[in-house]
């Protein structure tokens, strides 16, 4: 488990400060969040042709509600993805490929006006925007 995800679990007060968020609004998000990603998956798997039998590869190295963070990090804060990676302990492209895989799923859960509070700067507003 990510260390900032211990943290907002342990001092759930520090949640808004960190990642723009209340600790109640962060939990209602990551459970649905991880039902959206859920859903996808299923209606994913559904449509494949397999050869071989599902369930092989290499596991990620963080749980879904970690990915969700460490998106919700790099919006309120803007720092590099290598940065991320360090502080999750990934690689700076799982990091940069974790935030573009969960980035589209929080957009079409959130309001324009909540994902406005999870920003912090004018700057995120412009990356935003390209998204």
């Amino acid at each position: 488990m990510s260390s900032i995800l211990e943290y907002i679990e342990t001092n759930p007060k520090e949640a808004q400060r960190l990642l723009g968020l209340k600790y109640e609004q962060l939990k209602q998000l990551l459970d649905k969040v991880i039902e959206l990603h859920n859903d996808k998956v299923k209606l994913a798997e559904s449509k494949k042709v397999r050869i071989i039998r599902g369930g092989g590869g290499r596991k990620p190295k963080l749980s879904p509600r970690e990915q969700v963070i460490l998106t919700l990090t790099y919006l309120r804060h803007l720092t590099t993805f290598q940065l991320l990676g360090v502080q999750f302990g990934v690689s700076e492209s799982t990091a940069n490929d974790t935030f573009n895989y969960w980035f589209p799923l929080l957009k079409e859960l959130l309001p324009p006006s909540l994902l406005e509070e999870v920003k912090k700067t004018p700057v995120t507003a412009k990356l935003l925007r390209i998204f």
